[in-house]
């Protein structure tokens, strides 16, 4: 099974290498990295080239945002089943494609998700935010519920039949994208439990008051779009259940590198999808 990983940069030098060398330790080789860039005027483009070898794709060129870019990615992916790591984001052991392809392998799901840590940009080894998933059911999305979307992977042959990011949702673009497949469409996801992806803390939604109110607003009409009941109420619903994240225990915590850490020594759990 092939696996297409779409990685967007724009001005990314600080952290590229880290996200580029997450993927190229990763001990399931059968990958194509693919990276979008959109005209970098930094050193972005010095570290591609720096990488090239493990990178199986990339250009250079204007783009109308990141969701944009990112479907540039999807219409040349050629994998199996494509996710998103973003330029400032690590895949969180050498084991996490392998046990996303696992997955999709032992339960013939259409996509699947996991755990996200949200760490100090300046030091990785300190979480700040631990995005602890659930196993899967679709009546989730009724309380504003989502996969994080950083972990979520999905068969490619059904972008090809429900569609690529729509790209004037800006920064709710990636939970409609979500919303449409998982609960218009009702495909199917399981759960992996464990954690899959690093992020750097400091999401473009959630800077300031006004800039979350714009993203709850965008949150509102992808939820309408793709019929979620009482989809105001939902909107509103979707940020506060995101707080317990910030006072999990996890949060507490520094955890080792991937070779060392114990947690990644554990076999992983798929949980199966709820009714």
């Amino acid at each position: 099974m092939k696996v297409s990983i779409i990685t967007v940069t724009f001005n990314s030098e600080k952290y590229l290498a880290d996200c580029i060398n997450s993927v190229a330790r990763q001990n399931y080789k059968n990958i194509e990295h693919i990276i979008i860039d959109g005209k970098s005027t930094d050193g972005t483009l010095k570290i591609i080239r720096q990488h090239s070898k493990h990178i199986s794709y990339w250009i250079s060129e204007t783009d109308r945002g990141m969701y944009d870019a990112i479907n540039k990615g999807l219409k040349m992916a050629t994998g199996d089943i494509v996710g998103i790591l973003n330029s400032d984001d690590m895949f969180a052991s050498a084991d996490t494609v392998r046990s996303i392809v696992d997955c999709f392998e032992n339960t013939d799901t259409d996509s699947v998700y996991g755990d996200l840590v949200y760490v100090d940009a300046s030091d990785t080894q300190k979480i700040i935010r631990y995005w602890k998933g659930i196993s899967y059911k679709r009546s989730r999305f009724r309380y504003g519920w989502m996969p994080a979307h950083p972990t979520f992977y999905i068969r490619r042959e059904l972008i090809e039949q429900y569609g690529l990011y729509e790209n004037h949702y800006f920064t709710a673009a990636d939970y409609e994208f979500m919303a449409r497949y998982l609960f218009l469409h009702k495909v199917s996801s399981q759960y992996i439990d464990a954690m899959l992806v690093k992020m750097r803390s400091g999401g473009i939604s959630n800077v300031t008051l006004k800039s979350r109110l714009r993203a709850n607003r965008r949150d509102f009409l992808a939820m309408k779009k793709n019929k979620i009941p009482f989809s105001f109420a939902v909107s509103i619903l979707k940020p506060l259940i995101k707080i317990p994240q910030f006072h999990s225990p996890y949060t507490k915590q520094y955890y080792l590198e991937d070779t060392d850490d114990q947690y990644f020594k554990t076999p992983v759990k798929v949980l199966p999808a709820e009714v």
